[in-house]
């Protein structure tokens, strides 16, 4: 179902443009945002988009009764098949062991989390509660960003999917302006 990748040894080349996401015909943009809305388990954090076909891991806080991250799971991520019915699907083992399964540790420095993906782990994502929301963060263009989706761009290989490239789109956190940065593999 997924594509396996690895981000090791990546450049970044942020003045390259995005590549857009190819949509299948029979999946509109108001039913694909009804299937991701229906998914609402916790609060959305940060969406991976493929060029493969419109399917996309969520990924989702998890919070207790009082608005505070879950210790026990503060994350979950997990497939919407929008390709086919919008269902949830979760990420079998190999998924989860070499590209969208997270590891997640307290962050020792405030109340929130460190969260690394598998394929990335040269790219850690702070988890935190702020007031009432949460968000993911991330370095984008060397700024502090919160992170809304990557794209991923890779090409059916002899040896297995090959990444091309990664984009990540997110919010400046200090001017407010949407950023985005393009990674491509050495």
């Amino acid at each position: 179902m997924g594509v396996l990748f690895s981000f090791a040894g990546c450049a970044s080349l942020a003045k390259i443009q995005p590549v857009p996401v190819p949509v299948p015909r029979e999946a509109s943009v108001p039913a694909k945002k009804a299937a991701v809305a229906a998914h609402k388990t916790g609060l959305s954090l940060f969406i991976i988009e493929r060029n493969k076909n419109a399917n996309i891991v969520r990924y989702d806080a998890n919070l207790t009764t009082d608005g505070k991250l879950d210790p026990r799971q503060p994350v979950a991520a997990y497939w919407v098949l929008l390709a086919e019915d919008g269902r949830r699907k979760n990420l079998n083992w190999l998924e989860k062991k070499k590209a969208y399964g997270i590891k997640i540790k307290p962050d020792p420095s405030n109340s929130g989390y460190i969260l690394t993906l598998a394929a990335a782990p040269w790219m850690p994502l702070a988890v935190k509660n702020i007031g009432d929301a949460v968000r993911a963060e991330a370095v984008i263009n060397g700024r502090p960003a919160a992170l809304q989706k990557m794209f991923i761009q890779a090409r059916d290989g002899l040896m297995g999917p090959k990444v091309e490239y990664i984009e990540l789109y997110g919010k400046d956190l200090q001017t407010g302006e949407d950023c985005r940065e393009k990674i491509v593999p050495k």
